[in-house]
């Protein structure tokens, strides 16, 4: 099921970025970045792509858990619920953190 609102917050902070293309994914719509991963809009959640171990911060944060996987957790992916991505900063905080880890990988 989409999320809407979600993805009308995501394609609002990221309408400047260039590379980036969006796809159905995840059961709702998913953000690549030159090919990659980036972030997600889901029902359940915003879905933030930060890494192996650039987590940790995010994870402290309340509202903000591991994304599980077909029962798995997904290591250096994160799921924000509501009362996270409707605050612009936290939105935009997990983000830039996504945007920073993905811009590191290579190109697809």
């Amino acid at each position: 099921m989409r999320n809407k609102v979600l993805e009308e917050l995501l394609n609002d902070d990221l309408a400047q970025v260039r590379g980036l293309t969006e796809k159905a994914m995840f059961g709702g719509r998913a953000w690549l970045l030159n090919g990659n991963l980036l972030c997600g809009a889901r029902d359940d959640g915003m879905l933030a792509r930060l890494g192996k171990g650039n987590d940790a911060w995010a994870l402290a944060t309340p509202g903000i858990a591991p994304m599980i996987s077909r029962g798995r957790p997904m290591h250096g992916w994160v799921r924000a619920a509501p009362e996270v991505y409707e605050d612009d900063t936290l939105r935009r905080k997990l983000l830039k953190a996504a945007l920073d880890f993905t811009r590191s990988l290579p190109k697809k």
